[in-house]
This record gives C-alpha cells, sequence and structure tokens, in this order.
C-alpha cells in the first residue's frame, strides 16, 4: 500500500520527513509522491520484462492516464522506459518532459484529426488505431506529413476480466477496439493494408485495470496470437509485434497483495511461447502498459480533519463521521467505483479505542465518502491529519473543481527533502477561466 520510505510509527513519515512537518509547510490536502520508490518500480517492470521476454523485449510504456506530469515525464525518461498517452494534452506533456518520440504511443477510442497531425508530425513511435474512421484520419495525416506512420490495431479479444465493470475493457460490449469474434478485427487489418501511409505492425489488447491473477492476460495473448497467425496465413509475413496492454493489480488494502513484475511477466512470456509455438509462429516483440502498478502505491494522500459527528442511525447503532478537507474531487473513485481505501492517523499515536467510522470529504454530495466504514481511534479531533496510502493513480489525475475546491498540489519527496511539482491552485485560478 505504502512506498518504500513511508514510515507508519510514532508519526508517519516519508523519506524521514514527518507528516506534521509536510503539512505545515506544504498544507492539506496534497498528494505526496516518493520520488525514489517511482524510480524503482518503474525500473522493476522494465526489468521484468526484459528478462522475461530477452531479445523480443518491446517497451514499458508508462500509462500516462494514472498520473502525468512534466517532471513524471521527465523521470520516465531518465528510466528509459515509454509512455502510453491518449489526448493532445498528455502528448504535449510527454514531449516537454523530454520523452523520445519514438518511445510515445498515442491511444483513444476518440482522437481528434488535430490530436492525430500533432501525433504524426511529432514523430511519435506508434499510433494505436480504435476505429475504422481512426484509419483514415491517420492515413490522411501521415501523407500529408509524407510519413509512413507505424501503428497497432487496437483489438477486442472477448474477455471478461474479474474487475469493476467501469474499468473492464475487454468484452464485447465496449467502446474501444475492434471485435476479434464479430470479425470487424479482419475488416480493420484489410483497410490498414489499404493504405500506403499506414505500416501494421501488430495487435494491441488492454483487458481491463486492477486485475489479480494471470488468466485473463493469458487468454489474450492466446486471441491475440491466434490472430497472428490467420493473418500469417493470408497473406504469407507476420506481424511483428504485440502490446497486451497493463491493468496489474496493486494493495490498497492491508491484506491485498499486489502482482508482481516478475511474475507476472514470466507467466505472460509462457503463455505467449506456448502460443507462438502451437501456430508455428516467431515470438512477436511484447509490449505492455503499466500505470497504476507503478504510480499508485508510490503517492500518499495528506488530509486534515475538519470536524468530527456522531450519528444515531435507525437500528440504534451509532456511526461516527469525520470529515476532512478534501473529498471526491480529489479522489472521485471511492464514488465512482465503489473502489476501497484505508487511512492511518498520521501526526500522533493514540490509545484510544476503534470506533466503527466513516471518513467523508467536504463537498455537497451525500456519496462524497472516501472511506466507507473504517475503525478510527475515538480522540480524533479536528486538526488531526490522516493519510490515506496508494493514491497515485487516478486520484490527482482524474482530480475536479467540484464545488469551486481548488485542487491539491503533488510534492516529490526524496532523501530528507520535498519540492512541489505541480502547485496547489488558488480561487484566483478557478476564475481566471470566466470571461
Amino acid at each position: 500500500m505504502w512506498s518504500s520510505s513511508v514510515q507508519t510509527g510514532a508519526e508517519l513519515s516519508i523519506a524521514g520527513i514527518s507528516a506534521k512537518n509536510l503539512a505545515k509547510e506544504f498544507g492539506t490536502p496534497t498528494f505526496f509522491i516518493d520520488e525514489a520508490d517511482f524510480y524503482a518500480r518503474a525500473a522493476a517492470w522494465n526489468v521484468a520484462l526484459k528478462e522475461s521476454f530477452g531479445s523480443n523485449a518491446g517497451t514499458v510504456y508508462y500509462a500516462a492516464k494514472a498520473f502525468i506530469c512534466t517532471e513524471v515525464a521527465r523521470w520516465i525518461k531518465d528510466v528509459g522506459i515509454g509512455i502510453d498517452v491518449c489526448t493532445g494534452g498528455e502528448l504535449s506533456v510527454a514531449l516537454a518532459g523530454g520523452i523520445d518520440p519514438a518511445k510515445i504511443e498515442l491511444h483513444g477510442n476518440n482522437k481528434s484529426v488535430t490530436e492525430i497531425e500533432k501525433a504524426v508530425t511529432s514523430g511519435v513511435g506508434t499510433i494505436v488505431i480504435d476505429s475504422l474512421y481512426e484509419i483514415e484520419r491517420v492515413a490522411n495525416a501521415a501523407t500529408k506529413a509524407n510519413k509512413v506512420q507505424r501503428v497497432l490495431l487496437r483489438l477486442t479479444p472477448g474477455i471478461e476480466a474479474h474487475t469493476h465493470e467501469s474499468i473492464a475493457t475487454a468484452h464485447e460490449d465496449v467502446k474501444f477496439g475492434f471485435s476479434i469474434a464479430s470479425g470487424a478485427a479482419w475488416d480493420a487489418i484489410a483497410a490498414v493494408r489499404s493504405h500506403s501511409s499506414l505500416e501494421l505492425r501488430g495487435f494491441h489488447a488492454h483487458i481491463g485495470s486492477q486485475i489479480f491473477g494471470y488468466e485473463s492476460f493469458e487468454l489474450s495473448a492466446e486471441r491475440l496470437i491466434s490472430l497472428l497467425a490467420k493473418y500469417r496465413d493470408e497473406f504469407k509475413t507476420e506481424l511483428p509485434e504485440l502490446d497486451l496492454g497493463g491493468g496489474y493489480g496493486i494493495a490498497y488494502l492491508p491484506g491485498d497483495v499486489a502482482v508482481v513484475p516478475a511474475d507476472a511477466m514470466k507467466a505472460l512470456a509462457a503463455a505467449v511461447h506456448s502460443n507462438c509455438q502451437t501456430h508455428g509462429l516467431k515470438v512477436p516483440t511484447i509490449s505492455i502498459e503499466p500505470g497504476r502498478a507503478i504510480v499508485g502505491p508510490t503517492m500518499f494522500t495528506l488530509y486534515e480533519v475538519g470536524t468530527v459527528k456522531d450519528v444515531t442511525l435507525e437500528n440504534g447503532a451509532h456511526r461516527r463521521y469525520v470529515s476532512v478537507d478534501g473529498g471526491m474531487s480529489d479522489n472521485i473513485r471511492p464514488s465512482l467505483y465503489g473502489a476501497e481505501y484505508t487511512t492511518v492517523l498520521a501526526n500522533r499515536t493514540s490509545s484510544a479505542k476503534n470506533v466503527s467510522s466513516r471518513l467523508v470529504g467536504k463537498h455537497c454530495e451525500t456519496g462524497d465518502i472516501v472511506i466507507r466504514e473504517i475503525d478510527l481511534p475515538d480522540d480524533i479531533v479536528p486538526g488531526d491529519l490522516l493519510a490515506v496510502p496508494a493514491t497515485g493513480a487516478y486520484g490527482r489525475s482524474m482530480a475536479s473543481n467540484y464545488n469551486h475546491v481548488p485542487r491539491p498540489p503533488v510534492v516529490a519527496v526524496k532523501d530528507g527533502k520535498a519540492r512541489v511539482i505541480v502547485r496547489r491552485e488558488t480561487e484566483d485560478d478557478l476564475r481566471m477561466l470566466d470571461i
């Protein structure tokens, strides 16, 4: 749940700096990211891919949607991995961070003509095509730029991944990709091959997010490799690449067991090699797209308690509501997905008994709940600090200004030093868009 430099003893600290000192310097709510831990997790996935696939190892594309800013883009460049972007905004940040365009992959189910043209002219290495319309748009952009653009086709392998419906992306009734079962994938192959400005490199699939176990990933590989074999049989040549996406689960609660990069890649490599052998195919270059698995555990959110309220329920039971100075504007996942988190008292220890509590935000919504059910010390009072771990993925990146609340900053911590890498918004910032 926590990054490697977090200590949760008498007082929570990260990289040797106490929560109280962090709150005093940067305020709350604030996202704190462990810089060294980010590097280590990104490197671990890169090493695991290379060790498991050897000469067939492709690129680890960090999924920018999890969290991106210019400084994190610099870290990605330093580690030597690539980045997966899905909008012009994410692309601009990746380029600003100095990432080699050849290591950038453009995704998304509704890329605009402007976004596609920017990607082509910027030298983006791979564009993942998601619809027949996009085939024409990318082909036209490449022709206009006098280039041959490398592309992958995003496919729907028809897999019901074991995760929340809102983050499952590989079953048939979904907005992403070309269905293998319906024949749409084969039609897309023919359409790409009709354009001399496009080079079809292979296929892509992403089955969902926060997935534990490897069976769904193995099945996805099996179905994509079967289509590679059909392509070989039809066109007498082999496509050289597969991107098998991301979605590897992390720990959010005590007792959760995160996916281990080395174990995941060994399992995937075994499935890829076995299926390629079955079909008499060369093993293609394999790329992956971890986002949450890299950045999720590297961050925590620090809140300050504002009010504490005891409520008597209809059955006579009692529940304590502990309100903090953030909520659904900095972590929408509990409201959106029913995602579960935990928290710890960060500024002190307590010997008080635990009471059944609900951690809630400050927004004018009954559903503004950070943690639905958790035991917290009975002596929590306004001014106490609470830290919520594993908020690096989709916390700041999905943050909003609901109720005109400025979004929190992101502070990088390393070797006893802390620095702002995304500043806190102000009320003046919110008014600047008004005309």
